[in-house]
């Protein structure tokens, strides 16, 4: 087993004993993973549920709940694994600490037993991390890597965890792997083939304490053979690898990838796809498809495979995708826009918009993006916890785009469009509506809004607006998930045209 401060890196194995830290999506996995190595395993969690979902999938491993264990409770295990989510100052890991046992991930844990070869021979990782466009770029990277042929998976923050790609038998060559800067706190021994960090903006800053925390575990993606760096961004653009190659949107200096007479080319010049074939469309989906390429390329693949997988690339659930046309208004979910930085790239691929936003800013500044995008909102539509925060900015920035805020946990009657009955003046001057209801009501009467108020905005001179949902803030003040959040929206929207 591994110890603190050796240097030195093993797989626990037979007669170890290792407790997992949170039984979520990672918790079982892990344990499983561990089982097969002959490890004694305890899942330990705070919430009832997690446990009985644990012991009903894992029953082998030992469940207990995480609460009491202090550091002579630590004393007779040789690891602890936590959940991505755990603070650095959790009570679990502070525990730990004091007792003298190591405290790591579970994407550590992966790359400790899959450069072991416990599993079968080491993978291939290629990592990709940044405030956005983290999905978009692995679900590129994996299509890019099955269109030339090899046997690759996406895994990580994605929703697998990489400890089961490597462990459930399939034996994938290549890992495309999403991780979150939580997950690469918890990584540190993680050395990719080749990495990339497309952006660094505030989020998280509740978690890390700071932006230089943030973006330095952000920066972990780069350790490896070939960092990748997105030239556009201020903060990743002064990142630097062993090796390093940069992207652009614009058209790239010799060695860069980026855009060239309305082509994506690679660092040598050759031609991947046109940037009119690029699904999402703008800015943010030829960045992204740029960073593919590029790590894709770390293992062979050829502009011109890369060119033709992404060609058929099409994105996934809840990133700016349309879910339906009401009324001749587009209603466009982008629920995965969970901070002020995605929240941007989203706004500025339409050129009006009706902004559906709100929930937790997780310490973020909400005034710059406000200030920016002014120019193209046509209404605001505000719901969660820090709804007030971004009317308050939009009261500075945008005084005469029409906001609404829905305040929830009022006994007022809910539907599509609500009664100028529940109606009032908030503290900055927005418009207040008052349901009563769930998250999905809430949502039901946001939407409602924003069709009122895209529906005198294109009865105005120039484009029509869309129905934006791009919170720019968290979902887990209201909704269990940011794709709960979007499946709400697109019911609502869905229930406008059903009502017409």
């Amino acid at each position: 087993m591994v110890r603190p401060g050796t240097g030195d890196i093993t797989v626990p194995g037979a007669g170890d004993s290792v407790l997992v830290a949170g039984g979520g999506v990672t918790g079982p996995a892990v344990a499983r993973a561990l089982l097969r190595l002959g490890v004694a395993v305890t899942v330990a969690d705070g919430k009832p549920e997690a446990r009985a979902k644990v012991a009903d999938e894992v029953p082998e491993a030992t469940v207990r709940d995480l609460d009491g264990f202090d550091a002579e409770a630590l004393a007779g295990f040789g690891l602890v694994v936590v959940a991505p989510g755990f603070r650095p100052t959790a009570p679990i890991v502070t525990a730990a600490r004091a007792a003298g046992v190591e405290v790591v991930g579970d994407v550590e844990l992966a790359w400790r037993i899959d450069r072991a070869g416990a599993f079968g021979a080491p993978r291939e990782w290629l990592v990709v991390t940044g405030t956005n466009g983290k999905t978009t770029t692995t679900q590129m990277l994996e299509t890019i890597l099955l269109g030339a042929g090899r046997a690759a998976v996406a895994c990580g923050n994605i929703g697998r965890p990489v400890i089961d790609a490597i462990a459930d038998g399939t034996d994938p060559r290549v890992l495309a792997v999403e991780l979150s800067s939580f997950q690469l706190h918890w990584a540190p021994s993680v050395r990719p083939r080749a990495g990339v960090v497309l952006n660094v903006a505030e989020d998280h800053l509740d978690w890390h304490g700071s932006m230089e925390a943030y973006t330095a575990d952000k920066a972990r993606a780069l350790s490896g053979d070939l960092a990748v760096i997105g030239l556009d961004d201020p903060v990743a653009s002064g990142l630097r690898g062993e090796v390093t190659v940069g992207f652009t949107t614009g058209v790239p200096a010799a060695g860069r990838y980026g855009v060239r007479d309305g082509v994506l080319v690679d660092g040598a010049g050759a031609a991947i796809l046109p940037a009119a074939d690029v699904s999402p469309p703008g800015p943010a989906g030829i960045a992204d498809a740029l960073a593919a390429t590029a790590l894709a390329q770390a293992v062979g693949v050829t502009a011109a495979e890369a060119g033709a997988a992404l060609a058929g690339f099409r994105v996934g659930a809840h990133r700016a995708e349309t879910v339906g046309v009401v009324g001749g208004v587009a209603y466009i979910d982008d629920s995965k826009a969970t901070n002020p930085h995605a929240a941007l790239n989203s706004i500025e691929a339409h050129e009006r918009v009706v902004w559906v936003a709100g929930g937790q800013l997780k310490g973020a500044e909400i005034d710059p993006l406000v200030a920016r995008v002014a120019p193209r909102l046509a209404g605001a539509v505000l719901l969660g916890v820090d709804a007030e925060k971004i009317a308050a900015a939009m009261a500075r920035h945008a005084p005469d785009v029409p906001v609404v805020r829905v305040v929830t946990g009022h006994d007022s009657p809910v539907s599509p469009v609500t009664s100028d009955a529940n109606r009032s003046v908030g503290t900055s001057g927005t418009k207040e509506v008052l349901v009563s209801g769930d998250a999905d009501a809430a949502m039901a009467a946001a939407v409602g809004e924003a069709a009122r108020i895209a529906a005198d905005g294109a009865a105005e001179a120039g484009p029509a607006p869309v129905v934006l949902l791009a919170p720019a803030a968290a979902s887990l003040d209201m909704f269990s998930s940011y794709g709960h959040r979007g499946d709400a929206f697109a019911a609502a929207a869905r229930g406008l045209g059903a009502a017409s």
